[in-house]
């Protein structure tokens, strides 16, 4: 295709014309923004669409708004019980204000996890061993507070943060279980405790009834060799309480010679 003269002159600007508009065309997506500076200057935050950012007079910065998911690394902390255990969590957070997360702080994602690492060490620090095994569910909301209240100056909005691993040295790991192992023995010996209590107010109770009631006593006896005569035994031989042999002497009205 041969174009004519006297549209020559014209084609040099037009193509610089049409590379500019392409250099200048941003497409920004739903879970993003662009926080733009004109001239050095904060402009504005533009939303998601087809935007227009001119090279060289603009400067646009992509921020994404999606959750993200940021793991701290393993931290080796002391707790109020002096024990030294490795920790380590996830975090949950967000940018809700795009212009402040590039303004306030240059490397937003960098500063979160500092910020988690340290206060990671320092709020568990406070707490005993055997809170950081039992109560995570405080910790946590604790976490979550205290870094999202430092963070928010950031434009930065943490959803949620996760203890992951409380890793204990072998040493500590066998004391928990010889303490498991005692605990277990101390209920043992309470249950046991508690049933001869409850055995002993039984038969305090029984003894009372029988020293009420005498003939109960001789029941109790003829029920004891009832269940003796029962048994696989040729020969069998009991003890006679006098009080009983009285008894049957009065009941007969026969005289017993038997001396006490």
């Amino acid at each position: 295709m041969i174009l004519p003269l006297h549209l020559a002159p014209y084609i040099f600007p037009i193509v610089l014309v049409l590379i500019f508009l392409f250099m200048s065309l941003r497409i920004v997506p739903e879970y993003q923004r662009l926080v733009v500076f004109f001239l050095g200057r904060f402009q504005g935050v533009k939303k998601p669409g087809l935007r227009i950012v001119v090279p060289g007079i603009q400067q646009a910065v992509r921020v994404d708004l999606r959750v993200i998911t940021m793991d701290v690394p393993s931290q080796d902390v002391i707790s109020r019980d002096n024990v030294t255990v490795r920790v380590n969590a996830v975090l949950y957070f967000r940018v809700v204000e795009p212009e402040k997360a590039i303004i306030q702080v240059a490397d937003y994602l960098n500063a979160t996890s500092q910020l988690a690492q340290t206060t990671l060490r320092s709020v568990l620090g406070q707490h005993e061993l055997d809170e950081m095994l039992a109560e995570r569910e405080k910790m946590n909301a604790d976490l979550q507070e205290i870094i999202d209240k430092q963070s928010d100056a950031w434009g930065i909005k943490v959803t949620n943060v996760e203890i992951k691993h409380v890793d204990l040295n072998e040493n500590m790991i066998r004391a928990i279980a010889k303490q498991a192992e005692a605990e277990r023995e101390r209920r043992a010996k309470v249950i046991h405790a508690e049933g001869e209590l409850q055995a002993s107010e039984k038969l305090l109770a029984a003894a009372d009834v029988i020293s009420k009631n005498p003939q109960a006593l001789q029941l109790r006896y003829l029920q004891t060799l009832n269940d003796i005569s029962n048994e696989n035994a040729t020969t069998l031989v009991f003890p006679m309480p006098m009080d009983l042999l009285k008894a049957f002497g009065m009941n007969t009205g026969e005289k017993t010679d038997i001396k006490e």
